[in-house]
C-alpha cells in the first residue's frame, strides 16, 4: 500500500515542476520498468497529463505487491 504521506509529498513536488522538468524526469525515469514516450508525444500533451504520467510511474515503481 502506498503511504498517504509519501503520496502527498510526491504529488506536491511534481506539482511544482514545469514542462521541461516533467519531460526530463519522464525521459530519464529509472524504475522497475522503462517509460518509452517520444518527444513529439510529450510535447503534444498537457502539463497536467505529464504530471499524471510521472506520478503514476512513481507510485507504481514504489508500490509493493
Amino acid at each position: 500500500m502506498y503511504c498517504q504521506r509519501s503520496f502527498e509529498r510526491r504529488a506536491t513536488s511534481i506539482a511544482g515542476l514545469n514542462r521541461a522538468q516533467l519531460k526530463n524526469r519522464i525521459k530519464h525515469f529509472r524504475g522497475r520498468f522503462k517509460l518509452d514516450f517520444s518527444d513529439d508525444y510529450l510535447d503534444g500533451i498537457s502539463v497536467d497529463r505529464l504530471r499524471h504520467i510521472l506520478l503514476a510511474a512513481l507510485i507504481n515503481a514504489t508500490s509493493r505487491h
